[in-house]
């Protein structure tokens, strides 16, 4: 469902990336727009929710969520954080990946500028599932600092040094790219930039990759109108528990104690495997399976 909102105040600055990337992914992946949205939605409530004008965008967004909830129930990818956070990053990794590909051969364009800044909004966007792992968090700084210093480069007629050079040690990493005033994390790429073709198939080395379609419509979480007292972020439904113990488990005729924490990783390889069954992904599938029997049966990620 397309959606029109209202003018975003001053006060809700901050949250303007994460709808325009909603609005540019509404038809390419309506679940990634949906997430955006949410993210969006929950920061702008820990900023302001008094104003008037910021009263009206995030009814307006409630009443949108609200909606694709009730039209779009039976979506895993909005029911289910571990299948959720898998979706949106897959989605992405592999745009990063792309980015980083062309990066690293010397193919420097305003496409390659915008897939860097939109992986790094969307992986800003996996907080909403918890802390970011150390990987993801990397990846998201280096990729909006990529955007700032290749945008930079080109602004100013230089040609961007391939690969990952990053900030200097004396750098304050908000200051984003050598001469770029405002920071990575300010950057916005200019707007009517084509978003780039993601190759066919990433390495089945990378983590959380595979083939990502336009998905149907996500659902989204009962929302109230917020009340000028409650100072409670909003935060979506969580799925039940699948386990009732933090206690290890055993895995049997190994008798190999599996930490909870490994647990959750198995799971999340065998929702990624699921994921990229419905696109018809079967090596990512096989491969997704096997490192969550290999945690199963030695109690190693590894």
């Amino acid at each position: 469902m397309s959606l029109v909102l209202p003018p975003c105040p001053p006060s809700l600055k901050p949250i303007q990336h994460y709808l325009k990337a909603a609005t540019e992914h509404e038809t390419r992946d309506p679940v990634v727009a949906y997430w955006c949205r949410l993210y969006a939605l929950q920061t702008a409530l820990k900023i302001d929710k008094k104003s008037d004008e910021a009263k009206l965008l995030l009814v307006r967004l409630m009443d949108w969520l609200e909606l694709e909830k009730r039209n779009n129930s039976g979506n895993e990818a909005i029911t289910n954080d571990i299948a959720a956070q898998a979706h949106v990053e897959n989605y992405a990794l592999k745009l990063f990946m792309w980015a980083d590909g062309q990066d690293r051969v010397g193919i420097f364009n305003k496409n390659v500028v915008k897939a860097f800044y939109t992986a790094g909004i969307l992986m800003d966007i996996l907080n909403i599932f918890g802390e970011l792992s150390e990987d993801i968090a990397a990846n998201c700084k280096y990729a909006k600092w990529k955007a700032a210093y290749i945008h930079n480069c080109l602004k100013n007629g230089e040609t961007p040094v391939p690969g990952p050079i990053g900030p200097t040690d004396g750098e304050n990493e908000n200051e984003g790219a050598i001469g770029f005033i405002g920071g990575a994390t300010n950057y916005r790429p200019d707007d009517g930039i084509s978003e780039p073709k993601l190759p066919v198939q990433p390495p089945s080395d990378t983590l959380g990759f595979t083939n990502i379609p336009a998905s149907n419509p996500s659902p989204t979480p009962n929302i109230a109108q917020p009340s000028e007292t409650d100072t409670r972020p909003y935060s979506p439904s969580q799925p039940s528990s699948t386990s009732s113990s933090n206690a290890a488990l055993v895995a049997p005729g190994t008798g190999v104690k599996l930490d909870p924490s490994l647990v959750t990783k198995a799971q999340k390889y065998c929702k990624f495997a699921a994921s990229a069954l419905n696109y018809d992904d079967v090596a990512d599938a096989v491969n997704y399976l096997q490192k969550a029997l290999r945690i199963l049966e030695t109690g190693q990620e590894n």
